[in-house]
């Protein structure tokens, strides 16, 4: 959670104006339901099957570090991945910092602000995958990196000239956000189309791994640099990084495209997005994973929109140290990444997703905590920040392979897309809720109120199949 629409609500919406289809799209809709649930026993089987075949080979499946050494374009997608991240853990840092104290935000202001940059995930995010089906995914990423380096490059340029307003950010995190949603559906859709399936898991660890050591560096970074150029200077970091990412990104020799955008078919929009949401909700552990994530991102949204908030008005710690203190999850984040494979070897992928669902839930409820002498507030919240950050590479890891594996080819990118609008679209209703939360409870008291709802998100995966599941 270190960088989730309603989850009731989001797929009756979707349901309603389905009914009122014609009877023949009606029946072509159940028939692709049956495909869809079809593959996705197929899919299932096969990785079984090929997780199998990759430990007979001398552990392919637990080897993160051959998937770079054997697939070259891999490597350009992390690389690029890398290095944006790298900016974005500086604007992690200075965005806020830029609203709170350059701008003065209020708390409701700072949850607006939350929700903008989650907002695209709830209006788009189940027709971005329609969409993405019919274009190349290597175009995909690249341009919406481009996009990114106009978006963010106007921040220090309006704040040189004393231009800056609050609206300026709430139009560059609702664009930036937009783009970053078609970049996440594109990349994790393009993934399986340059590594093998059996080293998919692999895969998405060393995505986890890379992210979370940048992201290490680049939020200490970030404090750095908010304190030595103010924090809208430092966003140009920022839009530097998504620049050399395109670059890289453009390197990338597989165009990749999806198997249903190859067929130039009509577009077909409610069908195809009832498609995404069918075999998201058709498998029993994609249902639960998806339902137990949606639940954890709007709680989580909600109470990382107050973290700055409380860190620098109910903590009275300064922009340097902040910075430094969100680099601690990044270390625990690394170390997560570091083992996720083989944790979920040992603990199975089910366990490992409930496991570090429960780490960044009680993180909220140990932050809320600190209080006395300033060494041991600051204890206090290194504790709480290595939960945060070990607690996601666990989840992160698995909860993407579960996608990749589980989800026909065809359909992962409406897949993908429908996870977003649930999980990550849900992030802009708890940001409101968050803001809303701290005005009228306080901090320390959303902190504690976010994490029980965490928690009760852990606890829909912990009552499901998930809690049993040794291996896919």
């Amino acid at each position: 959670m270190t960088r989730g629409s309603d989850p009731e609500t989001g797929p009756e919406q979707s349901a309603a104006p389905r009914d009122t289809a014609p009877r023949a799209a009606t029946a072509e809709g159940r028939a692709a339901e049956g495909r869809a649930a079809e593959g996705v026993a197929v899919a299932g089987a096969t990785l079984g099957e090929a997780a199998a075949g990759g430990a007979a080979e001398g552990g392919a499946v637990s080897s993160p570090w051959a998937v770079l050494v054997r697939h070259a374009d891999f490597r350009r997608l992390l690389a690029g991945n890398t290095v944006s991240l790298l900016g974005s853990s500086v604007t992690t840092v200075a965005l806020p910092l830029t609203a709170v104290v350059h701008l003065g935000a209020s708390a409701t202001e700072m949850g607006v602000l939350g929700a903008l940059g989650l907002l695209p995930h709830l209006l788009l995010g189940l027709p971005a995958g329609v969409w993405i089906d019919r274009v190349p995914y290597r175009r995909a990423v690249v341009v919406a990196d481009a996009v990114r380096v106009g978006l963010l490059g106007a921040v220090p340029v309006l704040a040189v000239f004393g231009g800056l307003r609050m609206w300026h950010l709430y139009v560059v995190v609702t664009l930036a956000g937009t783009a970053a949603l078609v970049e996440s559906v594109a990349a994790q859709s393009f993934t399986p189309q340059l590594v093998p399936r059996e080293r998919l898991l692999a895969a998405n660890s060393m995505l986890m791994l890379g992210n979370t050591t940048v992201g290490t560096v680049g939020s200490a970074v970030g404090g750095l640099l908010v304190s030595a150029f103010t924090a809208p200077v430092a966003i140009a970091v920022d839009a530097a990084s998504f620049a050399v990412s395109s670059l890289l990104k453009a390197r990338i020799r597989v165009e990749g495209r999806s198997p249903s955008g190859g067929e130039r078919r009509p577009v077909r929009l409610r069908a195809d997005v009832a498609e995404g949401l069918r075999a998201v909700f058709a498998h029993p552990v994609m249902r639960a994973v998806v339902l137990a994530a949606t639940v954890g991102a709007f709680a989580g949204s909600a109470q990382a929109v107050v973290l700055v908030l409380y860190l620098v008005r109910g903590l009275h710690l300064s922009p340097s140290l902040i910075g430094v203190l969100v680099a601690t999850s990044g270390v625990a984040g690394v170390a997560g990444a570091a083992v996720a494979t083989r944790v979920t070897r040992r603990l199975g992928p089910g366990p490992a997703f409930v496991a570090g669902m429960v780490l960044a839930s009680v993180a909220g409820l140990v932050l809320a905590a600190a209080a006395g002498p300033f060494a041991l507030v600051v204890a206090v919240v290194v504790l709480a920040q290595l939960l945060r950050g070990a607690g996601p590479s666990l989840y992160g890891v698995n909860q993407q392979t579960f996608r990749q594996a589980l989800i026909p080819a065809e359909l992962l990118s409406r897949a993908n897309a429908t996870w977003r609008f649930l999980a990550y679209g849900g992030q802009s209703l708890g940001a409101l809720a968050g803001g809303a939360a701290a005005a009228a409870l306080g901090l320390r008291a959303t902190l504690v109120v976010t994490s029980c709802v965490m928690l009760a998100g852990t606890a829909i995966g912990a009552a499901s199949p998930l809690r049993s599941l040794r291996r896919l």
